[in-house]
């Protein structure tokens, strides 16, 4: 139980920090610096591209349209909202089949039900994981690429807080998957002695009477003296 207290936080945790990392504003970030203050910051995540000036004024621009999107902007898109669906589906099987709860059936069910929990962690940890990284690998080969010439960003807060939560997640459900190892094994446990149990040994001993703590062979009539006729001469 104590296991399954522990992965609940770890993985739940995770998740909240995949799902604050898809609308945060620093995915990668950028600035211009003059001879003392910084005169502009430029910075983007997966929905918009802002530049921020040294007043605090910032000026942002949507992308307009999904079709005309880079394909690893669409990429990291659907693998972030895929990696919050699949973490809320994991909190709600997670807290159906947990020991402390009282839902989810027989221990064996319960067991089942903390196993897809765990999966669907992992998944969304993976997924979460993928969508960071493959920014993150653009963002870095466009910026030791000496042929790339425009605007050069470097790595933003939300990519940290994503590889953070993507961890968190992936070990949480692996210690929800690990936990059932103990239901199944009480379980088997618990079966071999009720078999045991039912089945009573009874030793078998020879057919006699015992007398003064010796064992006497009852003596064995055969079936003529029983079937003996007496007259009525012989009780005389």
């Amino acid at each position: 139980m104590f296991q399954e207290i522990l992965a609940f936080i770890l993985s739940t945790s995770g998740w909240v920090l995949v799902s604050s990392t898809l609308p945060t504003d620093y995915w990668k970030v950028s600035s211009d610096d003059g001879a003392v203050i910084t005169t502009a910051t430029f910075w983007s995540n997966l929905w918009k591209t802002c530049v921020t000036d040294s007043t605090g004024v910032s000026d942002c621009k949507d992308f307009p349209s999904l079709l005309a999107l880079d394909g690893y902007i669409q990429a990291c898109r659907a693998l972030m909202i895929a990696a919050v669906c699949l973490g809320f589906f994991g909190s709600i099987f997670a807290l159906v089949g947990m020991k402390c709860t009282k839902i989810g059936g027989s221990d064996q069910n319960k067991a089942r039900i903390v196993c897809l929990a765990g999966v669907t962690f992992i998944l969304s940890g993976v997924s979460s994981l993928s969508a960071c990284s493959l920014y993150a690998h653009r963002i870095t080969s466009e910026f030791f690429d000496p042929m790339f010439v425009a605007q050069k960003y470097e790595l933003g807060a939300a990519l940290f807080i994503g590889w953070s939560g993507s961890v968190l997640c992936i070990l949480g459900g692996c210690m929800f998957c690990f936990s059932i190892a103990g239901s199944f094994s009480k379980s088997h446990r618990q079966r071999t002695y009720i078999y045991n149990g039912n089945v009573s040994h009874v030793p078998s001993f020879p057919k006699g009477k015992v007398t003064s703590g010796h064992l006497r062979p009852v003596p064995q009539y055969s079936t003529s003296s029983r079937n003996h006729h007496f007259d009525k001469n012989e009780y005389v």
